[in-house]
């Protein structure tokens, strides 16, 4: 059974950068994963996703250009590199995974197509 693990939150100013982890447990990681975010107040949203053949990515808008997600699947992680951040960008952020899917299956932006969550971590961007 898989479980992830996410670590790299802070806090931090405005236009710094962080680098989230996501550490999985199980087999590798050959399925669709995402990061979500969910702002103090606000629903949940999801923030990126990677396909489990690495070759198909996308962003929410309010991110692209600045967030990269990535997988180092010898190490079983899941990354997002934020850069430029900004005080909209303040949550709890979560990892999410998707074992059930194939290699090929594309990521989703939609949190019940995970079944598999992190715990979160805090990311609070002053101005």
């Amino acid at each position: 059974q898989v479980q992830l693990v996410e670590s790299g939150g802070g806090l931090v100013q405005a236009g710094d950068s962080l680098q989230l982890s996501c550490a999985a447990s199980g087999p590798p990681l050959n399925y669709p994963m995402a990061w979500f975010r969910q702002p103090p107040g606000e629903e949940r949203e999801v923030v990126a996703g990677i396909s489990g053949l690495l070759d198909n990515k996308f962003y929410v808008d309010s991110v692209k250009g600045r967030f990269t997600i990535s997988k180092d699947l010898a190490k079983k992680i899941l990354y997002l590199q934020m850069n430029g951040l900004e005080p909209g960008d303040t949550a709890v952020y979560f990892c999410a995974a998707s074992p059930r899917d194939g290699r090929t299956y594309l990521p989703r932006r939609e949190s019940n197509a995970y079944d598999t969550w992190g715990q979160g971590t805090q990311v609070t961007v002053s101005s």
